[in-house]
């Protein structure tokens, strides 16, 4: 999960930093019902949302229509991922705090968008995921500070499974 985080993460920022995240539209619009706090936060903030990628509609005061979103997340909560978004703009208010962690929402983005635990990964998903590592700047650690990989001492591997004693 880290490394396919981490790896998304800097595909988001390279996209971002060129100036617009690659939209995907979605094949059936997802309407949500949301707080009105939170339909005003999408309001004030449709810029930036259409910056990260998104293309939000307002429906009412109390709901939103998405009707595309970046490219590169796939096989995501869409509902959950925005709903996240809207928590961090809470979070940092006002634009220019919004710019100042821009790498965080982006952070956000990547997560959701990872491999989760539990899902089996094919030989070639494994393969492309290490080439990406290496490939991919500050590999070692996702955007929420866990590792990515751990080296592990021949010797520590044969202590776990009682060998050489």
């Amino acid at each position: 999960h880290a490394a396919h985080e981490r790896s998304t993460y800097e595909r988001l920022k390279q996209e971002f930093d060129r100036g617009r995240l690659a939209i995907q539209t979605l094949l059936i619009p997802l309407s949500v019902v949301l707080s009105e706090k939170e339909v005003g936060v999408i309001e004030d903030h449709q810029l930036t949302l259409q910056q990260l990628g998104f293309e939000i509609e307002l429906a009412s005061r109390e709901n939103i229509i998405i009707r595309s979103v970046p490219a590169l997340i796939v096989d995501v909560e869409i509902e959950t991922l925005v709903r996240d978004i809207i928590a961090d703009l809470i979070e940092y208010n006002t634009s220019h705090r919004i710019q100042e962690n821009i790498n965080d929402i982006l952070t956000t983005m990547a997560c959701h968008s990872a491999v989760r635990a539990n899902r089996k990964l094919t030989i070639p998903e494994m393969n492309s995921l290490l080439r990406e590592m290496e490939k991919t700047p500050r590999f070692s650690q996702c955007g929420h500070g866990r590792p990515t990989w751990t080296a592990i001492k021949l010797s520590d591997l044969d202590k776990l499974f009682n060998r050489g004693q």
